[in-house]
Order: structure tokens, then sequence, then C-alpha cells
């Protein structure tokens, strides 16, 4: 292993250490007590198995066969999961084939950043993930489940669909994907019609007509967002069949790799009946997994959203995952891809070029990686550098990926990266702790020093923009008061393209804030999720216009002059107010407002993972399962 890889493990481990132990102690309890539907009551079992078919209905009142819950969260306006309105059936089919049963344990909602960007819907959006948490542990909390099918893609989606199904951690559990759309009007004319409408060059008919050919059918959008990242990070940590993550949707691939990830967690669910030893959630998501996610999202130049997703994952795992674990990784671990907006080329041009396969296997032959893990495969992560291929019986099979990229102006080997460090990084200073992805910043834009130009609504800044006083002039776009306790931390895309026009005209600019970004952040630099936020009293509100402030990529620090006259003034301005924060379903939300944590802790209203007064039975963390070494096929 790299030195520093095993470092921050080991250290993330000792961190970890009471938390870890208290949730696997609660997860083997759990496990300790059998299948949960055989301790039903008679009334209680006849609701749940009441709408079966006659079948089914004989199946549900014993145990004999395992029942694995799928927890979904289909809807037909977002194209992302649209697709799985065909997956119930077809994966209930092939849980009978392997020997289970199967049943719709309960829908979460699944929110579009990319609708609600720029309007109220957005200040939902990040709160959504906790709520998709709480929907999927009430899904499974009928006690009629052996295993876990999670359906699921976007931002916030499988996140909390991961937070939710780790509160049942010791049931054997996969995400299933859906895959994304092919590809349409590149990702990079799409943004230049973006800008182009932004200065006035282009009709709304022209860029609705971009957007339109880029958005184009059901999958997930092709650029390197929230939701692909999400996609990359759960393979690696070995909750997708090994090639899952970027089989297009509606090809015979993508229907046979949702068949073998149902019989796979059915054979681990009848082996678990069994009493044999198998890889449960709980043993999947270990503190190697989740360092392994850290690099995965640090060598493909990922989503800033994980800055905070990862954290929130690792915590609800009883795991204390750190922004300065993050940074240490970011400085050894190489950026290895170019995916819009870090390059041209989309996910499918990425998949082509060798895809998450060649990734893993650079990444492990150079000891950036745990290979020692579990996952929903079998035991070790070499078995991720196999890449799904349609059998002549229409079943999938697996053979050995490709042995160097394809395409090397998309995916590289860690001996020859696109850069040395991290796709993104950590910055610390007197204004708080932020986070910047460089990976889109040309190196001539990733230090500037700049005044301040301070507001508190991001509509303030785009008027500012249209009115022409944000023309000629270098300046580091200061917007504060949109952090998890304010604003719920809204996305503040919109505000990319005209940063976009204003470099392109050679002026520095660079925007801090306590707000997010997209998951797409782009070329122009931006240190987000500041900490502590404005409205807990952050150093960022008391920022006024003119304080020279210096955004640095490349030292990791975020700067400003005078510090000790900044942070003795009083903040300035003030949080949106109760009747403010309402309409569009917002003041639902108003508990989690009060309670929502700090963007460095995963923004979650969750707490840590209880630790118990007395000791719990001591548990080997991390230990290997007594697996059978086969291959993936045979696996599946």
């Amino acid at each position: 292993m790299h030195a520093v890889v095993a470092d921050v493990t080991r250290r993330l481990t000792e961190r970890s250490a009471p938390t870890r132990a208290a949730y696997l102690a609660r997860t083997r309890a759990a496990a300790s007590q059998g299948p949960a539907r055989g301790r039903l009551a008679c009334a209680n079992l006849a609701h749940g198995f009441a709408a079966e078919e006659p079948q089914s209905k004989l199946a549900l009142r014993t145990t004999v066969k395992p029942n694995l819950a799928i927890v979904t969260s289909y809807n037909d306006m977002l194209s992302a999961h649209q697709p799985f309105v065909d997956y119930p059936p077809q994966i209930k089919k092939a849980v009978i084939r392997a020997g289970g049963i199967a049943q719709v344990a309960g829908g979460v909602p699944a929110m579009c950043d990319g609708i609600t960007q720029g309007r109220a819907g957005m200040q939902m959006s990040l709160y959504s993930r906790d709520v998709i948490a709480m929907a999927t542990a009430i899904g499974l909390s009928h006690d009629m489940f052996d295993a876990t099918l999670m359906l699921g893609v976007c931002d916030k989606i499988v996140p909390g669909l991961l937070i939710g199904a780790l509160s049942f951690g010791h049931l054997p559990t996969a995400l299933v994907p859906a895959g994304p759309m092919t590809s349409g009007l590149p990702n990079k004319e799409k943004a230049r019609t973006r800008q182009r409408f932004a200065e006035g060059k282009a009709s709304r008919e022209e860029l609705l007509e971009a957007e339109a050919a880029s958005y184009h059918s059901a999958g997930t959008c092709t650029f390197y967002g929230t939701a692909n990242s999400n996609q990359l990070l759960v393979e690696l940590m070995g909750l997708h069949l090994p090639g899952a993550s970027f089989v297009n949707p509606g090809t015979p691939l993508r229907a046979a790799l949702t068949d073998a990830v149902s019989a796979r967690v059915t054979r681990l669910a009848i082996e678990a009946q069994a009493g044999e030893s198998v890889a449960t959630l709980a043993d999947v998501v270990s503190e190697k997994t989740i360092v392994n996610a850290c690099v995965a999202l640090l060598a493909s130049g990922g989503s800033t959203n994980h800055t905070m997703h990862l954290v929130a994952i690792a915590r609800a795992a009883g795991i204390e995952l750190t922004w300065a674990d993050l940074s240490e990784l970011s400085a050894v671990v190489p950026l290895l891809t170019r995916i819009y907006p870090n390059g041209s080329a989309d996910v499918n041009h990425f998949a082509a070029a060798g895809g998450t396969a060649f990734l893993v296997r650079t990444l492990l032959d150079a000891g950036l990686l745990h290979e020692d893990v579990e996952t929903v495969a079998g035991h070790g992560l070499r078995r991720y550098t196999m890449e799904p291929r349609l059998a002549e019986d229409g079943t999938a099979t697996w053979v050995e990926g490709p042995p160097a990229s394809l395409d090397l102006e998309v995916l590289r080997p860690v001996e020859e990266p696109f850069q040395a460090d991290g796709g993104l990084r950590v910055l610390t200073g007197p204004i708080g702790t932020a986070v910047i992805k460089t990976s889109a910043v040309a190196p001539e834009h990733r230090v500037v020093t700049a005044p301040a130009i301070v507001m508190d609504d991001q509509a303030d800044f785009m008027a500012a923009f249209d009115r022409g006083e944000l023309d000629g002039r270098d300046f580091v776009a200061v917007l504060r008061y949109q952090g998890p306790a304010a604003l719920g931390m809204p996305e503040l895309h919109k505000l990319t393209p005209m940063l976009g026009v204003l470099q392109d005209r050679g002026q520095q600019v660079a925007i801090v804030t306590d707000g997010r970004m997209s998951g797409a952040s782009g070329k122009v630099p931006a240190a987000i999720h500041v900490t502590p936020e404005a409205a807990l009293g952050g150093a960022i509100a008391k920022i006024v216009d003119g304080d020279v402030i210096t955004v640095d990529g490349v030292a990791g620090s975020l700067t400003i002059e005078d510090a000790d006259v900044v942070l003795a003034r009083p903040s300035t301005g003030a949080a949106p107010t109760a009747a403010e924060f309402a309409g569009t379903g917002r003041e639902l939300f108003a508990a989690f407002r009060a309670t929502v944590g700090p963007a460095d802790r995963g923004a979650s209203v969750f707490g840590p993972v209880p630790v118990p007064t007395t000791d719990p039975e001591p548990v080997a963390s991390g230990a290997p399962h007594p697996l059978e070494e086969t291959s993936v096929a045979q696996h599946v």
C-alpha cells in the first residue's frame, strides 16, 4: 500500500474504533436473531403477504425462502430513474429463479437538481438525502426481509438509500443501477450555448434546443456530476456488480446485469440462512472501503457533493471520516480521468476507453486502493478489474478488462496522470474550511487574489451581472447565508455561465460561498461548502466589499488580508427568516434547518452512531470473511 493511504486508513480506523465497534455490535446482534420474518406474530405476518399471489403467500408463510426487499426511487419524470419502471417485475422473476422471493418494500423520493436549479425547490435538495434515508428505513422496518436491492442513481438518492440501508447493515445488500443515456449533444457545446445565452448572444429557443439535444432520453445525464460520481464510487465500494455502472438502459446487457445482481444477492441470503458467513452491508462498508471511495473520487475528479455525502455515509457505518483525510489523500492521489466538465468526453467515452475496470486496475497496481475488502461479488477488489459481457444464452459473464487505456485523452494510468494530485482540494484559512474542484480549472486560474464583492442572494449577483456592474474588474464573489442551516445549501450553478463569461474576458474571478456549486463544478475557481457557515456565525459573515481574498487551489488555502481586523468585526447580513423560508414546501423542513450539522460533518440531521455506556462485545472491524475464492461469473 502507498504509505499515505495506509496511514490515513490506520488513523481513520483508530479514530472510529468506539463508534464502529458499537455499529458492528448492533448489526451482528440483529443478524444473530435469525430471519426477522420468522419472529413476526401471525397477524403481523398475514398483513405482510395479504396482497401476494397464492404461490408467494405460501413462500412467505415460512422462512424457507429468503425474501428480498426492493427499495425503489422510480418516477417517470426523471430520465435517470424512468428505467426503473420495469425493474421490480424483472427482479422478482430473477429472484424466484434463484430460489427466493421479493417484494417492493417501499419507494423513496427522487428530485433532480437540474430541474430545481435556481428555484425554491433547490433549497430542499440536500435535505432530501436524509428524507430518503428515513424513507428507506421505514420500508425495511417491517421485518419481512432477508436482503435488500436498492434502485437508485442520482445525486442525493444513492447516498440516502445507502445511509438508510446501513441501519439494516446485517442484511446482504446491493445497489441496482440503470445506466447513462447514450451520448447526445457534446457537453462542451451545451456549455458554450449556455454561456452565449448569458451574454445575450443566443435566444431562449437555441438554449432549449441545445439542452434537449444533450438531455435526450432515458438514463443518467452523461456528464460527470454527482449522479455518475455516485455510480463510480458505489462500484468501487463493491456495492454494484463489476462493470455495472455505465451500461446503457434498454440494452440486453443492462437487463442481464439486473438479473445477475438479483440472483447474487438471493444466493447470499440463502447462504446466510444456512449459517454460512457472507458479506453483509456492514461488512462491505468498512474503513478500507470508505478510503477506496475517497481515492476513487479524487482520481476521477468527481463531484464536490461527495465531500459531504461520503462523510455522512461513513458516519452511518460508525466511521468518522474527516475533510483532513480527504486533503491528505488528495496530495498523493493523481487525477486520471478527463470527463466533462474536466474534459470533453462523457461517461460513455470513459467506459469505452477502459472505464472503471482499468481505473481500478491502475490504482490497485499503484497501491492506492485496498484490495482486501468485501464486495457484493465476493472477497477482493481485484474482481472489479473485470468487465461484463453478454453470453450466448443472454446472461451476463465477465472477462478481464483492458490492460491499458484505449484513449489517453480520457483515461490514464497512474504513471501518466493528467495532474499529480487529486481533482478535489480542501482549503483552509481564517475564513474557514472549504472545498474546491481543481480538475476543471485551468492552471492559470487556480490562484485568484482580488477584492470581495459580497452578496446574500444569488439573484442579486445575477442582477448585477445583467446591469454590467461586474464588467472590467477582478473580484471574488462572496455569496453567504447559503449553508445548510440557512437555506438548505442550494446549488448555485446558475452563476457558473456568468462567471465563465467574465473569466473569458480576461478578468480574474472566483467565488467563495457556504453554499454548493453543481456536482459538475466548472472552470471558475469556487471555494464552496465554507464552514462554519454564515448563519452560525462563521467568518464569511464578517467579510465586506473590498476585503482582499486569496483563493489558492494550489497551496490549499483560503485567506483574507488583515484577518485579525476582519475576524473582530460583527457579522453583517442575516439568514432568511422562517417566513422567508416558506412556499414550495420549504416550511415543512424548518426542523431540518434547526438541526442540520455542518458541511464537514456531512450536512446531516442525523447524529453519529451512539456508543453504549458499557463496552460492546469486541468485534474485529474489517475482518475478512472466509468466502470462496471463485470468479465473478461463478458468483453470479
